[in-house]
C-alpha cells in the first residue's frame, strides 16, 4: 500500500501525487481490507461505487435493518476516503473549499459539511474533524474520491504557491461504523476511555479491543447512536470480530441495503440521489451546514449564489413524503393532488421497515413544501397518493451528552 491508499487501489491502476489522482480505465472492482470477511460471513457482493461491497447477509434487509434500530449493527465503510489536512494554514485552506465554519470547531469537533463549486452547486458532503493533534481529519465519499482528491491536492498546491502552510495525506486504514442504540454494550468493554465523554460528533484516538492507534468518531448515517472507527487494515477484521462477539447485544454485520432504508428513514441525503452538482445546500434543505459567520463573510464557492438564495428562497427544495401501496423510487414524478401536473421528482424511496409504509424524498416547488400537502406519485402507471412529510421519518437518537 501506498500514499494512505488500500493497495487495491494502485493495483487496479490508481496513482496520486500533488497535481495528479487518476484511476486508469478499468472494469474491475475494487475491494476494500474486510472484502474476505464478508465473503466468508456470507455477505452478498455487489458492485456499489466502483467497489464491491456487501448488500446484504444472510437475514433479510428489513430484519437487518430492524436489527440496527434495536441492537447494533456493524457497516464496512472503507471505501469512504479518509483525509489529514496538516499545516498551520489547514483551516484557511478547508475553509475555501467548503461551507462550514472550521475555525469555529473546539479540538475534537466535527462538522458535516459541504464541497461547493461556484454555480453553488454541492460537489459532494464530508465530515470535517478537529484533531487536537494537529490536523483535521477528513471522510468523503467513495464514489466522488476522483473528483475530491483533485480538489483538495490542486487548491493545496495553489495554496502553497501563495506562501501558505498546507500538506493533504491519505489515510491508508479500514472504517467500520457500528450503530444502534446497542452501540455502547457493544463497544465500551473494548475502550481505554468512557463513551459518555464522546457526544456526537467529536471524536478522539483510543486503543479499541487491545488495537493501538484507532480514531474513534460519535456519528454515522442511520439515526442512531453510533461511532465510526478508523483502524489499520490489517486488523479490520479482527475489530468486526470483536464486536460480532459481543455477549449483552445481538451486533450483526449489515449491508447496504439496510443503510439505505436506514438513511433515508433518517431523512438524510445520498450524494448521487438526493445531492449533486446541480443542487445546492438551500434547495437541498442543507443551509444548517453554512455556519453564520459564513453566511455573514462568504468566501466559499458559489457564496453569491447560495447566500442570494437564503434572502429570496429558492425555486425548489428538497422535501419528504409517506405514501402507501406500491413505492416510489428514484426518478419516479411527482404530481399536484390534481393528478395533472408534473411539479417534481422523486430522489429517493423506499419501503420504510420501522413505520410500515414507504418513506421518500424529491424536489419540489414553493407550493408544496408546507409539511401536509397532497401529492401524488406515477409508480408503474399508476397514481399513488402521496404526503409531503416533515423530516426526519424516524426520530433520531444521537448522543448528546449526559
Amino acid at each position: 500500500m501506498m500514499f494512505g491508499f488500500p493497495a487495491a487501489l494502485l493495483k487496479h491502476g490508481y496513482i496520486h501525487g500533488v497535481k495528479h489522482f487518476k484511476r486508469f480505465a478499468s472494469t474491475k472492482l475494487l475491494r476494500t481490507c474486510l472484502y474476505d470477511f464478508h465473503v466468508e460471513n456470507g455477505g452478498k457482493m455487489v458492485p456499489f461505487a466502483g467497489w464491491e461491497m456487501p448488500v446484504q447477509y444472510k437475514d433479510s434487509i428489513s430484519d437487518s435493518h430492524n436489527n440496527v434500530r434495536t441492537q447494533a449493527g456493524i457497516f464496512d465503510v472503507s471505501h469512504m476516503l479518509q483525509t489529514k489536512v496538516s499545516g498551520k494554514d489547514r483551516v484557511q485552506y478547508m475553509e475555501s473549499l467548503v461551507v462550514g465554519d472550521i475555525a469555529g470547531l473546539k479540538p475534537n469537533q466535527g462538522t458535516l459539511s459541504l464541497y461547493t463549486n461556484n454555480t453553488g452547486g454541492i460537489i459532494d458532503d464530508l465530515i470535517i474533524n478537529n484533531t487536537d493533534q494537529g490536523y483535521l481529519y477528513v471522510v468523503s465519499n467513495a464514489g466522488c474520491a476522483d473528483k475530491d482528491l483533485p480538489l483538495m491536492m490542486n487548491q493545496a498546491e495553489n495554496m502553497r504557491c501563495k506562501g501558505l502552510d498546507v500538506k493533504v495525506d491519505v489515510i491508508c486504514k479500514g472504517l467500520l461504523a457500528l450503530q444502534g442504540p446497542g452501540m455502547v454494550k457493544v463497544l465500551q468493554p473494548g475502550l481505554n476511555f468512557d463513551l459518555s465523554e464522546l457526544p456526537f460528533m467529536t471524536t478522539r484516538s483510543a486503543t479499541v479491543f487491545g488495537i493501538d492507534d484507532c480514531r474513534v468518531t460519535r456519528c454515522g448515517y442511520t439515526g442512531e447512536d453510533g461511532v465510526e472507527i478508523s483502524v489499520a487494515t490489517e486488523r479490520a477484521a479482527e475489530l468486526a470480530q470483536h464486536m460480532l462477539n459481543s455477549k449483552d447485544v445481538d451486533c450483526r454485520l449489515t449491508g447496504l441495503g439496510a443503510r439505505d432504508s436506514l438513511r433515508l428513514e433518517a431523512g438524510l441525503c445520498l450524494y448521487g440521489n438526493d445531492i449533486d452538482e446541480n443542487t445546492t445546500p438551500i434547495e437541498a434543505t442543507l443551509a444548517w451546514t453554512i455556519g453564520k459567520r459564513r453566511k455573514e463573510e462568504g468566501g466559499f464557492p458559489g457564496a453569491d449564489i447560495i447566500l442570494k438564495q437564503i434572502k429570496d428562497k429558492p425555486k425548489q427544495r428538497r422535501v419528504g413524503f409517506t405514501s402507501s401501496g406500491p413505492p416510489a423510487r428514484g426518478g419516479t414524478e411527482i404530481y399536484d393532488e390534481s393528478g395533472e401536473k408534473v411539479i417534481g421528482k422523486v430522489t429517493s424511496g423506499c419501503p420504510s421497515p420501522t413505520l410500515k409504509k414507504n418513506v421518500a424524498m424529491g424536489y419540489v416547488g414553493p407550493a408544496f413544501f408546507k409539511p401536509g400537502t397532497k401529492v401524488k406519485f406515477l409508480v408503474r402507471k399508476k397514481m399513488v397518493d402521496a404526503t409531503v412529510t416533515k423530516m426526519p421519518f424516524v426520530p433520531t437518537n444521537y448522543f448528546f451528552g449526559k
